[in-house]
Parts: C-alpha cells; sequence; structure tokens
C-alpha cells in the first residue's frame, strides 16, 4: 500500500483560485465564443434551406362486405410490428424509387442528378481540397443515393401509420415526392395483390381438372361396390339387412311382452283360487260370459237368502237350501276361472313358440348380416374417398369462381393506403440555425471552462494544502475528572475473576464454559438479585442437612449449578450472563429491552450485551425505538413517517462492527406505522443477534409497536427502583398480553 502524507490527504481545491482564473480569462472566453458563433453562422448562411412534406400511410388489412366471399372471414384490425417494418422496407425499396424517380422525371432535377444545386456536403469539400475525385457512376444510382439522403420513412410511436419524409430544396417537390412514394407504394401493393390472386387461379384451375377425374373415379368404383356385393338401401339410408333385423328384434320382444302378461295372470288367477279370494275383479275373468251367468245367479240368491234371514233362523232348511246353492255357484265360478286361466297358458305357449321360430329368423339374418357388414366397412371407405374428393373439388371452384371474378374486375384491395398526403412546407426544416448557434455557444463556453479549470488543477495554484488541528498532547494527558469527587460507586474497579460454584472442566468448548462461569464482579446486581428474591420468593420452612443444598423458593439449588456466589433469581428473573449465553448458543436470536425507569439502564445493557456476542464472533444489529434522541441520521422516527427508505436507516457503528438503527430526526414513531416492525423482522433474518430497545414503559413506550415479533422481552430494572413498582410492571406486561417477561438488572456503569 503506498504511504501518502496527513498535508496531501487534508488538501482541497481552492474554489476562489478557480473562480479568479475564470474572471481573468473572460474575455479570451467571449471573444471565443463569438468568434465560433459568427463562423458558424456564415457556414449556415451558405447551406440550402431544406423543407420537409410527409405523406403517411395506414397499414392494415382491408375487406369490403359486398365483394368479400361468403365463407371468408373480415380481417381483424390491428398489425403486426414485423409487418409494419416490412412496409417501411417496401417503400424504401429500389423499385419503388424508382416508379417515383420515372413519374417525376427527378433524373433532369440538379438537386438529385448531380450536376449542382445539391445538398452542402463538407466531406465532398474536403475530398476536393485533397484532391480525391468522386468515383463516376449511373445517373440512375445518383439520383437514388440523392434520394435516399432525402428520405425517412418511420413508424408514428406503436401504431400502423408510416410517415413518408421528404426533405427538398423547393417545397412543393419535397410535397409531390412524398405524395408520389405514398401512392408508388399502394399501387404496388395492389399489382402484387392481383398478381397472387392470378397466380392462385390458374393453379385452382389445374387442381380443378385433376380432381374432376378423381371425383367421377372414387364414385363409379362405390356403385360398382354396391351392385357386386348386393349392399342396397332402402328408406332413411339403411341397408334392408339392417330394416330385416330391426323388424325381427322388434317382433321378439312384442312375443316376449304378450308371453310374459299370460303367464302373469294366469298365476294370480290360481293364486286367488288357492287363497280362496274372490276372482270376480280380475279383467280376465270378469270377461267370461259363464262367469258373468253365474255372478247373476250368485247375487240374486245372495239377495234372496238375505230376505229369508229376516224371517228365518240360519238352520232353517230354506236357508241352508239357499247357502248350499251360493256354495255351488262359487264352486263353479272357480271352475271356471281354472279354466281361464288354462286358456292363457295356452295363449302364453303359443306366443313362446313364435318367439322361438323368430329367434330362428334372427340368426339366420345375423350370419347373413355378419357377411354384409365387412363388405359395408370397405364400402364406407370408398364413399369416404369419394366424399373428401368431391367436397374439395366443390371447394376449389367455389374459390377459382371468385380468383377469377376479381382478376377480371381488378377488385383486389391491398392492405396499405394513404391517409394523409403531403402538402408544401412554409418554414425550412434544415438547418436549424438557432439550436446550432445555441448548442455551438454552450459547448464553446463549456470546453474553454472546463480546459482553465484543468490547468489550474494540473498547475497546482488551485490545490490548498490542509492545516492539522491535532490536540496538544498535555490536553490529552489531563485527568477528565477528580477521583476525591467522585461517589464510591463511580470508582473504576478492576472487575475481579469469574467466581465458579461448581468445577469447570478445562476441555469443555468455550459456550460450555461460559454456561458454567458468571460475572460476580457487580456487587450492586447482588444486593439486587438479594432483595428481590427475598421480597417475591419466600423461604420454605424446612430443616436441610450442613451438606445439603440450600432451598430457596420452589426449586432447590445445587452446588454444581450455573449460578452467581449469592441466591438464585427467583422465578422470571434473569442475569446478564444467562442471557448473554442463550445468545451465544442461539437459544435467543431477538432480545426486546423495555426500560422500567430509565432508558438509560437499557442502554447500558444493551451495550454489554452487543459486547458479548461481538466478542463471540457473531453480527448483531442494534434498534434504538425508545431513547427519543433526535440526531442528524435517518431512523425509526423516518421510517415510520415516511421519509427515508428502509437502506437509509440502518447504519454501522463507529467502529463499523455492528449495524444500527437510530431514533431519527423526529420526536415520535408514528403508531400507525407498520415499517418499523417490518424492519426488525428482516433485521432478524440478516444478523445472528438483533438487540432491540423500546423505553420506558408506558404511554410514550413502543413497545404495542412489535408485539408480533417473536422475542425475548426483558424488563430492565435500576438499582434505585422500587421492586415492589418493577413486579407490579412485569405484572402489567403479562395482563397485557405478553406470554413471557423477565426481569433483569441493569450493569453498574463504570467511569470510562
Amino acid at each position: 500500500m503506498a504511504f501518502e502524507s496527513q498535508a496531501v490527504r487534508d488538501a482541497r481545491i481552492d474554489v476562489g483560485a478557480v473562480l479568479d482564473a475564470v474572471v481573468r480569462r473572460l474575455p479570451r472566453i467571449v471573444m471565443v465564443t463569438a468568434l465560433l458563433l459568427a463562423a458558424t453562422f456564415v457556414i449556415l448562411m451558405f447551406m440550402p434551406r431544406l423543407y420537409e412534406s410527409s405523406a403517411s400511410i395506414l397499414v392494415e388489412a382491408r375487406s369490403n362486405v359486398y365483394i368479400r366471399a361468403a365463407n371468408e372471414q373480415a380481417p381483424t384490425s390491428g398489425g403486426d410490428a414485423g409487418a409494419v417494418s416490412s412496409q417501411i422496407e417496401l417503400i424504401k425499396s429500389r423499385d419503388t424509387l424508382l416508379m417515383v424517380i420515372d413519374k417525376l422525371d427527378l433524373r433532369s432535377v440538379s438537386e438529385f442528378n448531380g450536376a449542382g444545386g445539391g445538398s452542402f456536403s463538407p466531406l465532398a469539400i474536403i475530398s476536393q481540397l485533397l484532391g480525391r475525385k468522386a468515383t463516376p457512376v449511373s445517373i440512375d444510382e445518383t439520383v437514388l443515393n440523392n434520394l435516399y439522403d432525402r428520405l425517412t420513412v418511420i413508424q408514428e410511436r406503436d401504431s400502423n401509420i408510416i410517415s413518408v419524409l421528404v426533405r427538398s430544396t423547393d417545397p412543393q417537390r419535397a410535397a409531390d415526392i412524398a405524395n408520389a412514394l405514398a401512392n408508388a407504394h399502394v399501387t404496388r401493393r395492389a399489382e402484387l395483390s392481383l398478381s397472387d390472386t392470378a397466380e392462385a387461379s390458374g393453379w385452382l384451375r389445374d387442381e380443378i381438372a385433376k380432381l374432376r377425374i378423381s371425383v367421377t373415379e372414387a364414385e363409379t368404383a362405390v356403385a360398382n361396390f354396391k351392385v357386386d356385393n348386393d349392399l342396397f338401401t332402402g328408406s332413411n339410408n339403411t341397408s334392408l339387412l339392417d330394416q330385416q333385423l330391426s323388424t325381427i328384434a322388434t317382433q321378439i320382444n312384442a312375443a316376449q311382452e304378450r308371453k310374459n302378461t299370460a303367464l302373469s295372470r294366469a298365476a294370480l288367477i290360481r293364486g286367488m283360487i288357492e287363497r280362496s279370494q274372490p276372482i270376480d275383479g280380475v279383467a280376465d275373468v270378469r270377461e267370461s260370459v259363464v262367469i258373468q251367468q253365474l255372478s247373476q245367479e250368485k247375487g240374486r240368491l245372495q239377495g234372496e237368502k238375505a230376505q229369508r234371514s229376516a224371517t228365518l233362523l240360519a238352520n232353517h232348511p230354506t236357508i241352508q237350501a239357499l247357502t248350499a246353492q251360493i256354495s255351488e255357484l262359487n264352486n263353479q265360478i272357480s271352475l271356471e276361472g281354472r279354466r281361464v286361466a288354462d286358456a292363457l297358458e295356452a295363449e302364453a305357449q303359443i306366443e313362446a313358440d313364435l318367439e322361438a321360430s323368430l329367434q330362428a329368423d334372427l340368426t339366420r339374418a345375423k350370419s347373413s348380416a355378419s357377411t354384409a357388414t365387412q363388405d359395408t366397412v370397405a364400402l364406407d371407405s370408398l364413399q369416404r374417398e369419394a366424399k373428401a374428393q368431391r367436397d374439395l373439388l366443390e371447394g376449389y371452384l367455389q374459390r377459382y369462381s371468385e380468383a377469377i371474378s376479381r382478376t377480371d374486375s381488378n377488385s383486389a384491395l391491398p392492405d396499405v393506403r394513404v391517409v394523409s398526403i403531403a402538402a408544401p412546407s412554409v418554414s425550412p426544416a434544415s438547418p436549424k440555425t438557432q439550436l446550432i448557434l445555441l448548442a455551438v455557444g454552450i459547448v464553446a463556453l463549456a470546453t474553454q471552462f472546463g480546459l482553465i479549470v484543468f490547468g489550474e488543477l494540473i498547475s497546482g495554484r488551485a490545490i490548498v494544502p490542509g492545516h492539522s488541528t491535532a490536540r496538544p498532547q498535555d490536553e490529552l494527558d489531563e485527568v477528565p475528572f477528580v477521583a476525591e469527587e467522585l461517589e464510591p460507586g463511580e470508582l473504576w474497579q478492576e472487575p475481579p475473576a469469574a467466581i465458579v460454584t461448581g468445577p469447570v472442566d478445562e476441555a469443555a468448548p468455550a459456550e460450555e464454559q461460559s454456561l458454567q462461569t458468571v460475572k460476580a464482579g457487580r456487587p450492586e446486581f447482588q444486593r439486587f438479585l438479594q432483595a428481590f428474591t427475598n421480597a417475591r420468593t419466600p423461604v420454605l420452612p424446612e430443616t436441610v442437612d450442613a451438606g445439603a443444598p440450600e432451598v430457596r423458593g420452589p426449586e432447590p439449588v445445587s452446588p454444581a449449578a450455573d449460578v452467581t456466589a449469592g441466591p438464585r433469581p427467583a422465578p422470571g428473573l434473569v442475569t446478564l450472563s444467562d442471557l448473554a449465553s442463550d445468545l451465544v448458543l442461539g437459544r435467543t436470536h431477538l432480545v426486546i429491552l423495555a426500560a422500567h425507569r430509565s432508558t438509560a439502564d437499557c442502554e447500558v445493557l444493551a451495550e454489554e450485551l452487543v459486547s458479548y456476542a461481538l466478542a463471540r464472533g457473531l453480527s448483531v444489529a442494534l434498534v434504538d425505538a425508545g431513547s427519543a434522541r433526535t440526531g442528524d441520521e435517518a431512523g425509526l422516527t423516518d421510517l415510520s413517517a415516511n421519509a427515508a427508505s428502509f437502506g437509509d436507516v440502518v447504519h454501522k457503528s463507529a467502529d463499523n462492527s455492528f449495524a444500527e438503527v437510530p431514533w431519527g430526526q423526529g420526536r415520535e414513531i408514528a403508531r400507525s406505522s407498520t415499517k418499523p416492525l417490518t424492519l426488525v423482522e428482516a433485521l432478524g433474518d440478516l444478523y445472528e443477534v438483533v438487540v432491540l430497545m423500546t423505553g420506558r414503559v408506558g404511554a410514550a413506550s413502543s413497545l404495542p409497536l412489535f408485539d408480533g415479533l417473536d422475542g425475548r422481552l426483558v424488563l430492565v430494572a435500576g438499582d434505585e427502583d422500587d421492586l415492589d413498582a418493577v413486579a407490579e410492571t412485569r405484572g402489567r406486561l403479562l395482563d397485557a398480553g405478553f406470554e413471557r417477561c423477565e426481569v433483569a438488572a441493569a450493569p453498574a456503569r463504570v467511569a470510562a
């Protein structure tokens, strides 16, 4: 690394010296600038005035409902960027430009044929001065090159409009060339469309002649195959075998239905007779003439019996005779019902025989249809081929008719059209005298100023060496305080060695040793633990042996446990060593410090935790959300007020060892903002240890803003804090919804 002296590092630029050099040379700057402007103006006066005219062409597929085919879809609006670019290249093509040259006779115009009066070319003048002569070319090449130099074809933004811009010394000529180019392009596109249609019609004519022969052969093959294989069709375009199979199947279904109906009725009648039920209600029985007569006689006897029963007893001979007659009639009705059932069964047998006969006919028809089905497959193939050839022929005939009609009537519509014609320009488009003079003036001034400043810096006249402001050694050796005026607690003491209550394994890792050893050099912290334990944890009234562990509260303290030389902390109390060890071992990632009385207690504890984590090689982020000390750097207050971004509020510490987020320039953190919570969550993803200070617990505390964080809440109490008040504050935090709140004593502040 090169050595650089302190004087060089403190050197600075003397702005006054630079401005003085510029002022001294100001007359020369003005004179040079004026000369350059005058020379530029003279050159511009000799340059020809060019006038620009523009014609617009719209690129879109065109169609007319009256000339469009019946099955032709209307073209969709909107063009492709590639299609527009292709149209631009066609406009600038040699063929299109030659059409314009021939139409306007540009070969006889001196502006384009190179005879004189052309454009002012500095390169041509330089070549002539050097003795170089231009290579002679044909008149067409000269006119094409000059026309191409004066032509600009562009697409208007993202539209389908193409602007054709032409510059010329004559305004009317510029407009004529622009319009001629637009019309020539449209005419060329129309001719190309007609030529495409004519070529397509010729191709269609040849294909139609071939297809006619193919269609005739295919239809002849279909007819011959039908005749050879007896594949005749009847009504509804179905074959005779299919119709026969359908008829037989229908008859079989009808016979089965009649047979099943007759058997069901016969079984019903026999069942009613066996169960001694009246069968008069059955339709087949009721329709029998004999049954009707017997039923009438039975009804008459039952009426007479009812009439005689009114005057005679049941065992009277007349009553018994009537009863016997009625019983005989019932027997006769039953016998007649059996005969009806026998008739129905005979009818069912007839239907069964008919079904068997039909089944035999169906079997024979199926045997004949199997062969016909195989022939039908070949017939269908021939018919499909003939239909495809016929459809293709019909389509070609329709397209050929449309193509011939368009070619004969010259009705093809090109995909471009002129939407705006060019008009002669009133004011010249080139050269832009004012803009050129302004640019020359600015460049001249900037160049001269830059040369002057560069010369002053190179010569060293604008460099001023810095002066050291080192403090005298006597001032550094002075003691910043008087030892006699300090309180006993403010005196500097060398921290005593760590006290270990149990044996320490020398071979154990450093993290385990840190759990076995704790700091015992702060008597204020031990007094706080002793007082808090005595006030909050009653001693169990038990008698223990001299060698047994001392018991305070509900849990015994083992002699080999990781505690300081003093009583074990009560539930909810945490020591600095335990908290630091949890950070090192990864059991705690985010620590939220809330002060009970003074935010200074949080800051001291935070400094201890940060120092401990940095000593173990961990990455640390310290967030100040409670000091309310405004500063010059952006912080949480600026982030919550949307006055700074996330990256602006995260700074490096003075020794560049950890990241810190200050309070900021505002007075308070916006309660409605969620950005502080998001920032702390992001820091938790980036750093191994995050220490968040929320200030004193109260209405102005920022602790509610970080309620959603998964961190370890620690209430920091000072030596002078009332223990009852500390316990009450911890209870309020637990009642507020925090699942866990621990109490820690602020470390003693030692004089630096």
